[in-house]
């Protein structure tokens, strides 16, 4: 049985070097899966991240933590698509919209997980990215059932946390995804 490190692709990604992320016009680039990536601010001004269960693109031992993000599905616009990968990531309905990137942060897979991922459909993911004030209680987070049981669980914790320190939690070749979305709300940070 492999383990999460040993899976294709994955053997040195800790301390690979990593372009920066590559910004997009307000037309997402075709050789790279559209979607959204959700920034959700508690009151204390921290954010919502995941322990990732599994799943080639998204884990790397020490590196399996993330923001909630999703696919964007035909006929939706991306916002549509924020407010729903939540609500199935997270449970969390009570939000308040703050703000969103001026356009698409792309990132690429390493090959052998793109291949194994989609098939080489996708280089990897261009993304749009929206920042979100959670209104609710905690109580309202159900990673385990999200949407009273309605989607599979995406996340095995969570936790709030800085949005500065996401970048050193997240799977490398996301890193500068991060960065870039930490640079454009950080203002959302008090």
């Amino acid at each position: 049985m492999m383990t999460k490190i040993d899976k294709p692709g994955f053997a040195g990604l800790a301390s690979a070097k990593f372009e920066p992320a590559k910004p997009h016009s307000d037309t997402p680039d075709p050789r790279y899966r559209p979607c959204v990536g959700i920034a959700v601010f508690n009151a204390a001004n921290a954010v919502f991240i995941g322990r990732r269960q599994g799943g080639p693109e998204h884990v790397a031992e020490g590196h399996e933590w993330q923001m909630p993000q999703g696919g964007i599905d035909p006929g939706e616009s991306p916002v549509e698509a924020a407010i729903r990968e939540i609500k199935e990531e997270t449970g969390i309905t009570s939000i308040t919209l703050l703000g969103q990137t001026p356009g698409w942060l792309a990132y690429e897979l390493p090959a052998e997980i793109a291949r194994a991922a989609w098939k080489g459909r996708y280089r990897g993911q261009t993304q749009k990215w929206f920042a979100f004030r959670f209104t609710g209680k905690n109580s309202e987070i159900d990673i385990s059932a999200p949407g009273s049981g309605a989607h599979e669980a995406e996340f095995i914790d969570w936790r709030w946390e800085r949005l500065e320190r996401t970048p050193e939690l997240v799977i490398p070749f996301k890193r500068p995804v991060y960065e870039a979305v930490a640079a454009a709300f950080g203002r959302f940070t008090g």
